[in-house]
């Protein structure tokens, strides 16, 4: 840190408990009183470098009792003044040149008054200050004691003007250490020039390197600092980084609560601290001053941001903007910062769902403007490419709202209108499977097993049987807690699945089969094949796969039969069951053969007669020929296998 030496005598002054007393062997002739402490001085040093005090010496000679408790700096600045006036050794350094410049500005300590008064010798090493960052960023903190006299000598816009320059300037420009704690902890090796220490083995500098060290300010410094740098054009993500950096230090920024049994559990490094009115203000300031740019600051901040906001009750404006910047860019955000606590005076649900409904219709908002916005020459292409347009974002957003539902799901007290709203605002297209809506559901079911089956059917609409994976599938067909329509909806598009899938190896198998002996053979071993026919292996290998994949879609059909049957049983019998749902029975079709006809074993074990399908295989194929599902799985394998 650079400093200059004023004076040449020897120390004179001595503390005598609450009084400054002169040693120099002449009694003090005046008393100057600085709030609890008092100097005894004499006349002539005072008046000869101060108007002021010259002043206040005439008016009163006689008493000589001279109050100065609107001096800048107080008692500590005052007594460096008294020394500069006596002469005695002191040192100006970076952390007492702006208040001895303000107290000599107060006492009009000119150059009228004495050659290199202190006016002039305190803004001389002003002008070497501002050249060092260090040295300027210790100077402006001083700054907030005086200042209201530090703002009238400009000498906060000037420290601010330099730093800003710095700040802004390019970081790879530099191998030395600009930050003032960073060059402190240097080892050996080190040559100090311009009040700037830099090592002989230096390394380059990253942009963040002077976030640690205004992240000191007082918050109206370092406002004025922050849109000193943003009006030099300085990159908007450098100055998120800075206000992040700024926020952790001054803001309880931890998780606020944690949510354990049902119950909130504060953590201790999270509760309000008395400066409570201190915080929601630098949390306000903090809000506002963020860059506008999508993207720029990131998501996990935001919401840590509007979490504090709801401790310190920030005001509506302020929540509404971090609202509105994390539903932008929403689809970075991840599922455990998205698990807002309810901080109403009303706790209804354990978690905030209010607030993230606005943050989802808000980023379901900001999507569509984005669609519109773009041309249709990119329309074109997306569709040319066969992408879908914004697909991305909202598929990660559709996941993190159906695991949000998933979590949210298990409070008691999470009314169904909430749920199916929040639900129902991912628009059909987000989801390319339904697993994740559909495990949110199965937990809500669980958790609510008051709900009436109107309700029940109500919520299952939220999901689309036909987007459900094999194992949801499989699962939502044994769920008891699902709704009957929904279960029989599930196993029909299942098998309506299963039958495509094995008409799609039919008709490759046919073609291929067509396509290698045209005279009708349906097959040719490899012993039979020419040298000259140029079949290759591979043709043999994809009709072996066509085989093993014909046994597996066989073995599903029959397992869903078995389920069938099971679920026949439970829900009180077939005729019920197709009273129901308006399926035809056996009995209608005259082309049926009669329940006595079918052996006992058939009822109870699928694998005992191929040509006896499920009640629901029996009620969909009736209208193609009387088939059922097994029959034409086994006419298939029948053609497939024939050789």
């Amino acid at each position: 840190m650079v400093c200059k030496k004023l004076g040449s005598k020897s120390e004179v002054f001595h503390l005598q408990r609450q009084s400054w007393v002169c040693s120099t062997g002449l009694p003090s002739d005046v008393i100057v009183e600085v709030g609890d402490f008092s100097f005894h001085l004499h006349k002539f040093p005072l008046m000869l470098r101060s108007r002021v005090l010259e002043i206040l010496i005439s008016e009163d000679e006689k008493k000589c009792v001279l109050h100065l408790h609107d001096i800048p700096g107080g008692a500590k600045t005052f007594l460096l003044v008294v020394k500069f006036c006596y002469g005695v050794k002191l040192e100006l350094t970076a952390l007492n040149v702006v208040s001895l410049r303000c107290a000599a500005d107060y006492l009009q300590m000119s150059e009228e008054y004495g050659e290199g008064n202190l006016i002039a010798q305190t803004e001389n090493f002003l002008s070497e200050i501002y050249s060092s960052w260090t040295d300027s960023i210790k100077a402006l903190e001083t700054c907030e004691e005086v200042l209201p006299h530090a703002e009238e000598l400009h000498i906060v816009s000037r420290c601010i003007n330099c730093l800003a320059t710095k700040a802004c300037a390019d970081s790879s420009l530099f191998s030395w250490p600009m930050s003032g704690s960073g060059a402190e902890q240097n080892p050996d090796g080190i040559v100090s020039w311009n009040g700037i220490r830099v090592a002989t083995n230096s390394k380059p500098v990253s942009e963040d390197w002077w976030y640690e060290d205004v992240s000191f300010l007082g918050l109206s410094l370092y406002k004025r600092f922050i849109l000193a740098v943003e009006s030099r054009g300085i990159r908007p993500e450098r100055i998120a980084g800075s206000l992040i950096h700024y926020a952790k230090r001054h803001l309880p920024l931890g998780r606020e609560s944690v949510v354990q049994n049902g119950s909130h559990a504060a953590t201790a490094s999270i509760l309000p601290t008395p400066s409570d009115t201190y915080q929601r203000n630098l949390l306000e300031e903090i809000v506002w001053l963020l860059p506008n740019q999508k993207g720029v600051t990131p998501t996990k901040f935001l919401l840590r941001l509007l979490r504090t906001s709801m401790i310190l009750h920030a005001s509506p404006s302020c929540r509404e903007n971090l609202e509105r910047r994390i539903g932008a860019q929403l689809d970075q955000a991840a599922l455990q910062d998205l698990m807002i606590p309810n901080m109403g005076y009303s706790v209804e649900t354990l978690y905030d769902i209010d607030c993230v409904q606005r943050i989802v219709d808000h980023f379901i908002l900001v999507d569509h403007e984005e669609i519109e916005y773009g041309s249709n020459c990119m329309d074109e292409e997306r569709q040319l490419m066969g992408v879908s347009h914004s697909l991305s974002p909202m598929t990660v957003v559709a996941n993190l709202v159906d695991g949000y539902l998933a979590e949210v799901a298990p409070d008691v007290n999470l009314k169904l209108t909430k749920f199916q709203s929040l639900a129902a605002v991912i628009p059909d297209y987000a989801r390319s499977l339904d697993d994740g809506i559909y495990r949110a559901i199965d937990i809500y079911l669980k958790a609510h097993p008051w709900l009436t089956d109107s309700e029940r059917e109500q919520l299952c609409r939220l999901m689309n049987c036909q987007k459900l994976s094999l194992e949801a599938s499989t699962h939502a067909a044994q769920n008891e807690r699902l709704p009957l329509r929904f279960i029989v909806q599930v196993l029909f598009f299942e098998q309506l699945r299963l039958r495509t899938s094995v008409g799609g190896w039919f008709f490759v198998s046919d073609n291929l089969e067509h396509s290698r002996n045209p005279s009708g053979n349906l097959a040719i071993t490899r012993n039979d094949i020419p040298p000259h026919s140029g079949t290759t292996e591979n043709d043999i290998v994809t009709v072996d796969e066509m085989k093993e994949r014909v046994f597996e879609l066989e073995k599903e059909c029959l397992s869903m039969k078995k389920e069938i049957e099971k679920l026949v049983k439970t829900k009180g019998g077939w005729n019920t069951f197709s009273k129901r749902f308006g399926f035809r029975s056996r009995s209608s079709d005259p082309k049926a053969p009669k329940s006595s006809d079918l052996k006992t074993s058939e009822l109870h074990d699928p694998m005992a007669s191929s040509t006896t399908p499920a009640p629901f295989m029996n009620g969909r194929e009736k209208g193609k020929g009387g088939k059922s599902g097994e029959l034409v799985l086994k006419q298939i394998r029948n053609k497939v296998f024939l050789a």
